[in-house]
């Protein structure tokens, strides 16, 4: 038998993670949403991954045969960003300089890095799909600059 919810979430809250904003669009819709749950897969052909709850809006566009996403890493001092593409149900690309790369998009301007993705697979896993992405286009913005990092319910500072 499985573990509870409350202790998968208590024993998960130990690991840090870096802070993504994953923007989506498909046809002339676009969304985004605040994302931890990102990591790489493989760098031939190159592709990332990205874990999105199906309750939300991103998952419904991310289903459509023409969506396509980014996700944008955050840097130490977007916190504010990270809480708006979280809690926010007004538009939220009102916050932050927004422009798009080669899939159309929403890359964002000042982010650590961005990758541009489009679909390569999709993989529904309990409550989350697995979104694989082919990543078509990256740009580092600031390659000294340190990640915004979560853990234990808030947002920590990476030490020299």
């Amino acid at each position: 038998m499985p573990i509870s919810q409350e202790a998968f979430r208590d024993a998960l809250r130990h690991f840090p993670a870096g802070v993504t904003l994953v923007t989506v669009k498909s046809g002339e819709e676009t969304h985004g949403l605040t994302v931890s749950a990102f990591v790489s897969v493989s760098p031939v052909p190159p592709l990332i991954s990205v874990l999105i709850d199906h309750r939300g809006r991103g998952h419904e566009l991310l289903e459509h045969s023409d969506a396509v996403f980014a996700v944008n890493i955050l840097r130490e001092g977007q916190e504010e960003l990270s809480n708006h593409f979280a809690w926010s149900k007004e538009d939220r690309f009102s916050m932050g300089s927004w422009t798009t790369a080669v899939t159309g998009a929403p890359v964002l301007n000042d982010a650590l890095a961005w990758l541009d993705c489009t679909v390569y697979s999709r993989h529904t896993a309990g409550t989350h799909t697995i979104y694989i992405g082919e990543v078509q286009a990256s740009q580092v913005n600031f390659p000294d600059a340190k990640p915004l990092i979560y853990w234990n319910r808030g947002y920590r500072a990476l030490k020299d």
